[in-house]
Formats: C-alpha cells, structure tokens, sequence
C-alpha cells in the first residue's frame, strides 16, 4: 500500500484566526506539526493543503511541500480535492492544529487497513478516554460511542451516552481528529451532501455515517494539545 499524509490548512479558523502562523519555540504550528509528521518515516509522501498563500509560503520557505487548494468547509473535502490526482492507497489527515502527534498512534491507524483483508472500513480514526467531569461536559471535546467491534455509533459535542443510571459506570470517549481514509472513500466522501447531523453538529466525519460508512476507532493513550484558543497555544508553548 502507499500511504501519504495531508496536513489541511486553513488560515481563517473561526476559533482562532491566524493559529497556524503562531510561533511554537522558534517555529510556527504548522511547520511544526509538519516537520514531525515527516520525521515518522511512515509515509510515503507529506504535504500540506491550504487556501492560503502566507501558510503555503511557509511550508516552502522551511523546504516542506505544500499544494494550495479551492476553500472547503471541511478538512476531509480539502484534502480531497489534493489528492485526486495522486496515486495513493491510505491517506492520513493530520490535522494542522495537532503539533505533537507522535509515532505511536499514526501507526495504530495504518494498521487497521493492513488488517482489514475484506476492505470492510471506510476510515479509521482515534479516541481517547476523558475522566474529568468539566472535559466531558466541553462542547469543544468532541465524544463519540462505538459498538462492540469498535465501529463508531456516533459522535457529538453533547456528552454521549447520557448518563441515566447513576448507579452504572460508564466510560466516555473524546474523538481526536486524525482520520485514516481509503482514498477510494475519501473521493466518495467529496461528492457527498451536508446532511442535517453533520450541519448541526459541525462534525465532518458524521457524514460518513449518515452514508453508511464505517468508522473503526481506535483507542490511544496519546494527548495531544490541540490548539483551537489562545490557552491552547500557551499550553503548548509550555510543552516546548
């Protein structure tokens, strides 16, 4: 198989406009969440896609390689326009906003797809368990359930499951935004309309459900800090 990752890019995050041009240390997010996606040595091929000149300069400018597309919704729809023309099996989306994705779980995601002989899943992706009340409660932590295999269910900023049964413990589950696609699903997903769920909830890879499609989730130990705040980007400069 040949596996790629795409970095999506956009400058004008509604949250946080400008983050990816912020400094980490001596480097901006972007060149850094790019730098340590390449330094994996799992890929094949590592580009950013964005509609923006100032991000894909910067990429250039640090010898990076960076592709500049149409403006997109969703960060599965930019990369799917990148990608159309690139023969390719397994496309990772790193999310630019991720600057310390470590090792560890992009392999747990290519694994998936080596293992799925029957071609079974559409997409894979990451979770993680959440154990204080206030991070379960924080629209901003996306939750997702899953069946007995592993499939997911559904993902919401809501906390899901709600908790009826007090006296019954029940685990809950932040969906971290790594996806793992077939390009064959990827190009599917391009093509697809925004349905009411996915409108509603701002969540792309609800979509892919509302299709049909399955989603194999995985779950890591990795924490990441993903800069959506300025809080987030001083957490981070804190970790450099």
């Amino acid at each position: 198989m040949k596996i790629i990752a795409v970095i999506p890019a956009r400058y004008e995050a509604s949250r946080f406009p400008g983050k990816l041009m912020q400094n980490l240390g001596e480097k901006t997010v972007i060149t850094t969440t790019y730098q340590n996606v390449v330094e994996t040595g799992l890929f094949d091929e590592v580009f950013v896609a964005t509609d923006s000149e100032t991000i894909l300069d910067e990429i250039v400018t640090n010898g990076g390689k960076a592709v500049m597309t149409g403006p997109h919704e969703t960060g599965s729809d930019r990369i799917a326009e990148a990608v159309q023309t690139i023969d390719c099996d397994i496309v990772i989306n790193v999310q630019g906003d991720e600057p310390f994705l470590k090792l560890e779980p992009l392999q747990q995601l290519i694994e998936v797809f080596k293992n799925d002989n029957q071609h079974e899943i559409s997409l894979a992706s990451l979770k993680i368990k959440l154990l204080e009340k206030e991070e379960i409660e924080n629209p901003n932590n996306v939750k997702v359930i899953t069946d007995n295999k592993g499939f997911a269910l559904y993902f919401s900023r809501s906390v899901i499951p709600f908790h009826r049964e007090i006296s019954y413990h029940v685990d809950y589950f932040k969906h971290i935004g790594v996806y793992a696609f077939r390009k064959e699903a990827l190009l599917q997903f391009s093509k697809l309309e925004m349905k009411p769920l996915e409108i509603s909830e701002k969540i792309e890879c609800i979509r892919y459900l509302e299709y049909g499609m399955k989603i194999k989730m995985i779950e890591t130990n990795f924490i990441g800090v993903g800069i959506d705040t300025p809080e987030d980007l001083e957490k981070a400069r804190k970790l450099i």
